[in-house]
């Protein structure tokens, strides 16, 4: 694991960056010195190995604060998530071309969207699975507090057809080899939308 740099903000808090031996861009860093200035910043402003220049906050900072909220640092990927499982296989169970494990992928897991997300939605499940319905019945109670206290992440497409699909934008499923041959599995799945919504109500709120 890459061990952390310190720099300096000038009259603010301290930055821990993750960044050992990964280049940052020197508008990112601005960013990071300037909210670290902030007097709601709580100890130290954290930027993970993926940190990059964002609209508003910094990708891949960590900005804790004390009685403050900051809707423009939580951003509009709320609901988004990544995680990264290893698999029983590696390197040499992998076939020359990848195109067939690509295409099984396609095939089982919707994603974009089409129609604008209305009816029809290739992106999203016609007809949810057996499993698929079976955890949306855990998720349906809190989607609907949540869109009774916030009703702008209301969606024109069945929520039941979303659970389990990938989402647009730069959203993935990639098959990785770690450095010892193991064969590992990451995904980025999105919000389908929600996130998006409810962060530029806050955001726009905040303003």
């Amino acid at each position: 694991m890459n061990q952390f740099i310190e720099y300096e903000a000038p009259g603010g808090a301290l930055i821990k960056a993750w960044v050992d031996g990964v280049p940052v861009e020197s508008a990112a860093m601005d960013q990071l010195r300037n909210v670290a200035t902030l007097p709601c910043v709580h100890g130290h402003v954290a930027a993970m190995p993926d940190v990059h220049y964002g609209i508003g906050a910094t990708v891949g900072s960590v900005i804790p604060t004390r009685g403050a909220i900051i809707p423009a640092a939580v951003g509009v990927d709320i609901g988004c998530g990544m995680i990264a499982g290893r698999t029983e296989l590696r390197a040499e169970d992998l076939p020359d071309s990848l195109a067939g494990v690509r295409d099984a992928i396609e095939r089982a897991v919707p994603a974009g969207r089409t129609n604008q997300g209305g009816s029809g939605d290739r992106g999203a499940w016609a007809e949810p699975p057996m499993a698929v319905r079976h955890a949306w019945e855990t998720l349906s109670a809190r989607l609907d507090s949540i869109i009774a206290k916030t009703p702008v992440v209301r969606t024109r497409v069945n929520p039941a057809c979303q659970p389990v699909t990938l989402g647009t934008g730069n959203h993935f499923i990639e098959v990785c080899l770690a450095e010892n041959g193991a064969v590992w599995i990451m995904l980025h799945s999105g919000s389908r939308g929600i996130g998006n919504r409810m962060g530029t109500q806050f955001i726009e709120l905040a303003r």
